[in-house]
């Protein structure tokens, strides 16, 4: 039996939000979606709050993972150990609140889903991904294994994914908000993209304001970050799971505006 599971990439501000609740559902029942699963670090710009996790639920996500931006706001944590369906990355330090990791049961199967954070390019030592992965793939058992890496680097993406291949469903990776080309199976059945993209503007440079990122790169002054105006896309992939393996039989990457 095969089923789909859809990946979307990293929604940006509430408009964002907003954007996803417009064309979520109606992307779900015209290509049966059973599991959605939703990068929701960038909710608030940087971070995201209860009431944007409730929305992204709202709007259809069954499952949301995060980032470095876990916790730019603090009123998520109480939040990430309440809710069973909302990730961090599993390789941030343990006493960390939330879980990395867990088990989605749909009633007909169990998904674990993962959420890792890569260390090329980041401002801080999370634990080792490769490392971590091992240990909870060693830990209970599932019909299909999802993992988000939210990492900078592509060539830590397609380390992880040819790692993985064979031992996961899908690793899909998310944080750089530029959608790759690379949709594919890998030769032993893990499907993979370097990175889904986001859900925000348009027009923008990674979801912000074209004027600000330039001056920031300029080396002039700029206020805080906000959320560039105009039309909003959003992108993901629709991955097709293999009951009979666990694995994955094709990749469709989707950019809907």
């Amino acid at each position: 039996m095969k089923m789909n599971l859809l990946a979307v990439g990293d929604v940006v501000g509430d408009r964002g939000i907003a954007f996803l609740g417009q064309r979520l559902r109606p992307l779900k029942k015209l290509k049966n979606i059973e599991i959605t699963v939703v990068n929701g670090e960038n909710a608030s710009g940087v971070g995201i709050t209860p009431r944007q996790a409730e929305e992204l639920f709202q709007a259809g996500a069954d499952l949301i993972t995060l980032g470095n931006h876990t916790w730019n706001r603090r009123e998520i944590v109480r939040f990430l150990d309440e809710n069973p369906y909302i990730f961090r990355p599993a390789n941030y330090p343990p006493q960390n609140p939330g879980r990395g990791w867990g088990i989605y049961d749909t009633g007909k199967l169990r998904l674990r889903v993962v959420n890792l954070i890569g260390r090329l390019g980041m401002d801080f030592g999370p634990d080792n991904p490769f490392l971590e992965i091992n240990r909870i793939l060693a830990q209970d058992t599932a019909d299909f294994t999802v993992v988000d890496f939210h990492a900078e680097a592509t060539s830590e993406k397609l380390a992880m994914a040819y790692y993985l291949d064979g031992r996961v469903s899908v690793l899909f990776g998310t944080h750089t908000h530029v959608q790759t080309a690379d949709e594919r199976v890998l030769p032993k059945g893990t499907g993979y993209i370097t990175d889904l993209g986001m859900t925000g503007p348009v027009e923008s440079v990674l979801g912000i304001r074209v004027d600000q990122s330039v001056d920031t790169f300029l080396g002039n002054p700029t206020g805080r970050y906000e959320t560039a105006p105009g039309d909003y896309k959003m992108e993901c992939a629709i991955f097709e799971l293999d009951t009979d393996t666990g694995l994955c039989s094709g990749v469709e990457r989707l950019r809907i505006l």
